[in-house]
Parts: C-alpha cells; sequence; structure tokens
C-alpha cells in the first residue's frame, strides 16, 4: 500500500465514519446434535468456546495493528430448527440460553443463527422454535433469530407469514425491544455476516470467517468532490470508493481467518449507517440530489448507489457475498429518522425502495394496537418483491405497546430512535387468513 493509499485510509477512518462493521465467526453445529436438547446444548457450548475462543483477541489484535475500528465480533450458527428435532421445548431453551452464554463467555458482541428455514413447509421442531420466540428473545442478551418465509425457489409460506405477525405481537407484549433481535426474511442468504439475520448456511465450511465494511459517510464525502456532476460520474465515484474500502475489509478478513487457522468467507460491503451524523444512507442519497430521502426520485438514486457499491466490491475481491449494498433502518440512521418525523418518509415509500436495495423494512417502529394481520400482510409484500424480483428481502418491525402514531421510542446505542410510523388503516385480515402458499413465479422454472 503507497503512502496516498494510506493517507487515504487514514483519511476515512478518522474523518468519514470507515469501520469494520463486524468479523463475524460461521460455525457450524451439525455434529453437535445430542440424543436430547441437554446433551446438544453442551456440545453447542463447547464447540463455540473451542472454536471462537481467540475471536475477539484476534480483531482487538488487528484493529491495533492497523487502526481500523472493528466495530462488533459476532458468532452465527447453523440453523437452530435443525438440530432440534430430538428435543422438547425445554430442551430448545437449554440450547438457546447456552448459545446466550458461549457467546458471553468468548465476549463476543452477538450470536445469530436462532433460525428456521420454512419458505415450503414447517417441521415440528421450526414450529416449537417460533413458539419459543417470544420467551428466548426477553431471556437471552446476545442471541438474534431470523425466519425465512419465502424464495424465489418455493414460492411463498403464508402459513408461515400469519404466524409471523401474531409472534411478533406475542414478542412486543413480553419485551418491545425482543423484536430489534428478529428479521422474517425471503431468500435469506447463507453467509450474512449482519445482525439479525445471520446464520451459518449448511452449505459453508465447519467454520469460516466473515466480513462486513462500511462505509456511507466515506462515500458522502467522496460524492462532494463531484458535485453538478453528471449521474454517470456519481456512480463511477460511488464505484471506486466502494473498490477502496472492500480493498481494506478483503485484508482484515483475510489476516483474520489466517491467524484463526479457518478458512476466509466473504466481504459484506453493505453501507449500514448508524444514527451519527455522517454516517447516514440517507444522507447519500441526498448528496446525489434529493431534498430530502423520501422525495420522488428517492428508489432511483438509491438504485444507482446500490447497483454502485456492489460493483466495486465485485472489482475488489473475489469473495464478495452476505448482501453486500445499501441497508436502509430507519432507526439507525439519522437522516431516515428526521424524514420519517417530517412525514415524507413513509412505510409505502419504504416499500418501494425495497425492490432496490439490499433488504427491506428494517427497524420500523409502528403503534402497539397495530393488528397481526397487518403486520403478517407487512411481511407478504416484502416477501412478494423478494420473489418477484429473486432477491433477498426481509422485514424487522417493532410494535410498541402504548406508543401511537406521533410518538417516539428510544432504543438506545446503535438502534437508535423512531418515530412511530402511521400504517394504512385498512384490513388484510381476509388475505392472511386464508392461509396456504403462494405458489412460485414462472421465472422460478429453470432446470
Amino acid at each position: 500500500m503507497d503512502i496516498k493509499n494510506i493517507n487515504t485510509t487514514i483519511q476515512m477512518i478518522s474523518e468519514e465514519h470507515f469501520d469494520i462493521r463486524t468479523i463475524t465467526m460461521g460455525i457450524s453445529l451439525l455434529d453437535c446434535i445430542g440424543a436430547n436438547g441437554e446433551e446438544t446444548a453442551a456440545k453447542i457450548y463447547k464447540k463455540i468456546i473451542d472454536k471462537a475462543g481467540k475471536l475477539v483477541e484476534t480483531a482487538n489484535q488487528l484493529e491495533r495493528d492497523f487502526s481500523v475500528p472493528i466495530v462488533n465480533k459476532r458468532i452465527s450458527v447453523t440453523p437452530i430448527s435443525l438440530l432440534a428435532g430430538n428435543c422438547n421445548y425445554d430442551g430448545l431453551l437449554k440450547i438457546a440460553h447456552s448459545l446466550d452464554q458461549a457467546a458471553a463467555d468468548v465476549h463476543v458482541d452477538f450470536v445469530g443463527g436462532y433460525s428456521a428455514l420454512i419458505q415450503k413447509g414447517t417441521t415440528p421442531s421450526e414450529k416449537m422454535l417460533i413458539d419459543s420466540l417470544p420467551e428466548v428473545l426477553s431471556t437471552t442478551d446476545l442471541l438474534m433469530s431470523s425466519i425465512n418465509v419465502a424464495s424465489t425457489k418455493a414460492g411463498i409460506n403464508l402459513n408461515a407469514i400469519r404466524k409471523m405477525g401474531t409472534t411478533i405481537k406475542r414478542i412486543s407484549e413480553v419485551d418491545p425491544l425482543g423484536n430489534a433481535k428478529l428479521v422474517v426474511f425471503a431468500n435469506a442468504v447463507e453467509d450474512n455476516p449482519f445482525m439479525a439475520g445471520a446464520f451459518h448456511g449448511v452449505s459453508e465450511d465447519d467454520v469460516v470467517i466473515n466480513v462486513g465494511v462500511s462505509g456511507p459517510g466515506v462515500v458522502k464525502r467522496a460524492l462532494e468532490t463531484v458535485k453538478g456532476a453528471p449521474i454517470d460520474v456519481v456512480a463511477e465515484k460511488i464505484k471506486t470508493t466502494a473498490f477502496k474500502i472492500t480493498r481494506i475489509g478483503q485484508l482484515i478478513g483475510s489476516l483474520a481467518a489466517q491467524k484463526l487457522n479457518v478458512p476466509f468467507g466473504i466481504v459484506d460491503l453493505s453501507l449500514a449507517p448508524t444514527p451519527a451524523r455522517g454516517d447516514s444512507v440517507a444522507e447519500v442519497l441526498e448528496e446525489i440530489g434529493l431534498e430530502q430521502v423520501g422525495t420522488h426520485g428517492t428508489t432511483a438514486a438509491l438504485m444507482l448507489l446500490n447497483d454502485a457499491v456492489k460493483k466495486g466490491g465485485v472489482m475488489a475481491s473475489q469473495r464478495v457475498g452476505g448482501l453486500s449494498g445499501a441497508f436502509i433502518p430507519v432507526s439507525e440512521d439519522a437522516g431516515m429518522i428526521d424524514s420519517a418525523v417530517a412525514g415524507i418518509l413513509t412505510i409505502s415509500k419504504l416499500e418501494a425502495m425495497t425492490a432496490v436495495c439490499s433488504v427491506g423494512l428494517d427497524m420500523i417502529a409502528i403503534a402497539g394496537d397495530t393488528p397481526a394481520t397487518t403486520i403478517a400482510a407487512m411481511i407478504a409484500d416484502e416477501a412478494a418483491i423478494g420473489v418477484q424480483n429473486n432477491k433477498t428481502t426481509a422485514v424487522r418491525v417493532i410494535p410498541v405497546p402504548g406508543k401511537k402514531v406521533g410518538d417516539e421510542i428510544d432504543f438506545g446505542g446503535l438502534l437508535g430512535r423512531a418515530p412511530i410510523m402511521p400504517m394504512i388503516e385498512r384490513s388484510s385480515a381476509d388475505f392472511i387468513n386464508r392461509g396456504g402458499h403462494i405458489p412460485a413465479p414462472i421465472h422460478s422454472f429453470k432446470n
């Protein structure tokens, strides 16, 4: 790395909020299945301690060596529903608490993978895992959950979506912040290092290191140098900036994998914002030319941003994966919060934006009395966008008991704060209560 690149990297870190958002160790737990939940839980704990015991120490050393902030150290594991066939409910709870304790004992920030893949149907262990979510998410500290309810190949499991609407309501009644630890997916990916949706896919290595890099502030600063330039110049500037960011992620991830003696997986270049000013995807979109995110043109600007980020990342690494693009979580992005409070950014506009961004309706606070069928319908809409467009979409929605439109909730820390956003006040209950399965689209048949 020459002096010019070194100076550029120092500026990105010190002035533009660049960081390695996460180093995530994926661990397969398929060899931990025991005769019952208690035995499985014990094996899970031992394997996580054995494999991830030096993860945080290694990441901290790399942080010191390269002066690159590594914000989170995380673990993702095999979807737990795949391990729970021999468990009763109490055994499944033991597994959940074993995961949480292991994560605490190796000092990571989160562990993801309390998950189920039910895009086509639901087994008894998967149903039990979903039923356990209100209790599990309210009694663990570091455990994250994801449920995949649709895929382009399988279609949309409306029965599962209806159940998730009810489950999200139940969670909110126990602990509203529990829903910040749960995401409902269509087309979930196996190598996502970001929470709450990370899990370790069954096609992955036994243990692998994945890296998530983020730098909306870096992109915004770069775009300030091309004010008034044609839009193709904007796209090129984003692409070259994404290239530089990804190269740093590739370096840190490769070294971490080497030091831990495990394979290097992927770099996920997702522009993941924080509530800090200057670290906002909304501000990037406004730098492209929008007066405020949510106005007409927002979807087009987001498509440009997402595509250029992916192209720059692919140029920089042979191992780009995960979600790689732009995240638009409302509560975690200062510009998104401002626009939502002003009434410019609505849920309908966010839904349109999810057709071209990396994920979906993320960290959206709604009134606590929102019907479960309305929540389920939101999930169904996002699943439809994902399935039809062969992309990942998701919903992380937070009903807040006692709150109504115009109120606000402060989640604290990186989760930020969010206004209670208005919903369309017409029922979707008859549609959701039909149940059944929405068939896969015609373009899914490729064999």
